[in-house]
């Protein structure tokens, strides 16, 4: 398949997870690929290589998204590399997951720090390129907590909360220049960072999905290809939810 054919794609926190579904179905659609995360786990590389073996235009780069300087520095690399930015995943964030009355000023501050900032200053260095091509589709990775709250994440919440937020405001900013902006907001999805969740936690998030089973990485993937595809071209300011039904 082709549906992003030609197309430049950059996909923050791509190195693992949802990301890196992200990243597969990116390949397998045509992309060429920039990813950047803030660290390779060791079995990265070999994904990596299968790709590019596979015929992917892949480079990956060591960035903080919460840099200010080298989200810049980078975002313009890849323009001149590449040749062009014509889609942004704001995927990359981290949680710090605490009861309210035991959450510390520097749980809030990190998760807000990675998980919202970081997004604001990629959307800011990327869109200045689709601006001048008058053309561009960011996907920002939310969550069903950003919509509904969960108990002891108030930090992440509020992050995803944020990013909805963020979505829609630039949405609006950026439709002139024919480029939209939507988010993804996923459920109960089976990743490393669920994975440290206890089997109690597990199970009162499966209890209200309707679908009665967690979310696969690619099923995120699936909905992000579409977003970022001309299939979406009037579509924007949008949360798309991904969760079996869980907020339904």
């Amino acid at each position: 398949m082709s549906q992003l054919k030609e197309q430049v794609a950059i996909v923050t926190g791509g190195a693992r997870g949802i990301g890196r579904a992200i990243v597969q179905q990116f390949a397998e659609e045509g992309a060429s690929i920039a990813v950047f995360d803030v660290a390779f786990p060791d079995d990265y590389t070999s994904f990596e290589e299968g790709l590019r073996s596979a015929g992917t235009n892949i480079s990956s780069y060591t960035v903080d998204i919460t840099d200010e300087q080298a989200v810049e520095e980078q975002c313009a690399v890849v323009a001149k590399e590449f040749g062009a930015i014509n889609i942004l995943v704001n995927n990359a964030g981290i949680t710090r997951d605490k009861l309210l009355l035991r959450m510390t000023p520097e749980d809030w501050d990190a998760v807000m720090t990675v998980n919202l900032k970081g997004a604001f200053l990629m959307t800011r260095a990327v869109a200045k390129t689709m601006v001048r091509q008058r053309k561009g589709k960011i996907v920002n990775i939310s969550s069903v907590v950003g919509v509904m709250g969960n108990a002891g994440q108030a930090n992440y919440a509020a992050s995803k909360a944020g990013m909805i937020g963020l979505t829609k405001s630039v949405a609006k900013e950026l439709a002139g220049r024919s480029v939209t902006v939507n988010a993804v907001a996923p459920g109960y999805v089976e990743t490393e960072m669920t994975h440290v969740l206890s089997d109690e936690q597990r199970e009162a998030f499966l209890s209200v999905i309707p679908l009665k089973r967690g979310c696969t990485p690619a099923e995120i993937a699936d909905a992000v290809v579409f977003l970022a595809s001309a299939k979406s071209d009037y579509i924007t300011g949008q949360v798309l939810n991904v969760d079996g039904g869980m907020i339904m």
